[in-house]
């Protein structure tokens, strides 16, 4: 499959008899498990889905849940598949109703969505460097940032890949290059620009609060994955050492992989990506969960733009929503898959809601033709 700047967003567009159209997208656009993805998709559309009355969202997603048996205790390639499945569904009944998705979602609270930036570091090894990158950031129009202090920049990819931290290696060198780091974006942005700080969970839970502790003084919105998710005990002992929001969940797959950290407190944020936990209805649920337990909620995205689209929706319906995360650096061709993408059009950090049928997106056909994996019909 073609990789677009050394990612490979996983997209399906589902067709109906009717002639409508759903789009959908797996979470799995880095890393190893987009080819995985692909073939997973083909197979649950081909066994539980085409044929099907496209309105019945929760009786198919019952199906997928129940009848492929993985699906129980799963991991993100079941669960980015049936994510992509699900997504259109929700896209082919608004679009058959002539209404956004967020309207069936019960109805819109906000107009606009406060978003921040990604991807904006990944080239940036060096205090100075990254603090030049922050600032044509907020430039572009965002004040929110996330980063990456523990993070090598990968010098065989020219448009910054990054390496994360490996075997928990970990020493003071380490820590004080985080805190210069972030000391420097501070620096160039001053106290009005939120900081996010991802920690990928790479380090073990005593390294973690030592590099947290000293990352204190910079007024963080969120420290996310600080150790690994499915470990509540280590989060909750975090937690309890620092005196910064705890954000988890892009590798936390449905309301019952959630339930553990959301009854502990081991985290005051919660990030469900929509193209892996899931899908909407899903990430809907666990907001609900995390509102009961006076939890917030700032939705993961890592995917491609059919997937900043769906988020926007979600966003638009939850009472306990924080912010979004959107890549809006990544190159002309990312975005070019769509006709009208997310990111361009924000301005000073948010983005006004769409008020078409569906998720407000379509498919580039030109921009796709190179692109095309398979096209499944039923068995």
């Amino acid at each position: 499959m073609a990789k677009i700047n050394g990612r490979s967003p996983v997209i399906v567009e589902a067709h109906t008899d009717e002639g409508i159209t759903g789009l959908g997208e797996a979470a799995l656009a880095y890393g190893s498990a987009a080819p995985a993805a692909c073939v997973m998709i083909e197979e649950l559309a081909q066994r539980f889905v085409i044929g099907r009355n496209p309105f019945e969202i929760e009786a198919i997603y019952a199906d997928l849940y129940d009848h492929t048996f993985w699906a129980r205790g799963g991991g993100p390639v079941i669960y980015a598949a049936i994510s992509a499945l699900e997504q259109t569904l929700w896209d082919i009944k608004a679009r058959a109703l002539g209404v956004p998705v967020y309207e069936l979602l019960g109805g819109k609270v906000r107009d606009d969505v406060r978003v921040y930036a990604n991807g904006w570091s990944f080239s940036a090894d060096t205090p100075r460097d990254i603090a030049l990158a922050a600032e044509r950031a907020v430039a572009a129009g965002y004040d929110a940032l996330k980063m990456y202090p523990l993070s090598e920049v990968d010098p065989s990819h020219p448009n910054g890949i990054f390496r994360h931290v490996s075997q928990r290696r970990y020493d003071r060198e380490m820590r004080d290059h985080a805190v210069e780091m972030v000391r420097a974006v501070r620096d160039a942005v001053g106290p009005d620009v939120e900081l996010m700080v991802d920690m990928s969970a790479e380090l073990s839970a005593d390294a973690i609060i030592q590099v947290g502790q000293a990352l204190e003084e910079f007024d963080l919105m969120f420290l996310e994955e600080p150790v690994e998710p499915s470990n509540v005990a280590a989060l909750r002992a975090v937690a309890d050492k620092l005196n910064v929001s705890i954000a988890v969940g892009e590798r936390l797959y449905s309301r019952y992989g959630f339930r553990d950290v959301i009854e502990s407190q081991a985290a005051g944020i919660l990030q469900p990506d929509i193209g892996n936990t899931g899908g909407l209805w899903e990430a809907k649920k666990i907001a609900a969960m995390a509102e009961a337990y006076s939890l917030r909620v700032a939705p993961h995205v890592c995917a491609g733009p059919v997937a900043s689209a769906v988020a926007l929706h979600l966003d638009a319906s939850l009472t306990n929503f924080v912010i979004q995360e959107l890549y809006p650096f990544r190159v002309p061709e990312h975005f070019a898959l769509v006709d009208d993408p997310v990111e361009p059009r924000v301005k000073n950090g948010r983005v006004t809601l769409p008020s078409g049928p569906g998720y407000g997106v379509n498919l580039s056909s030109e921009a796709m033709a190179e692109h095309l994996y398979s096209q499944v019909e039923k068995a």
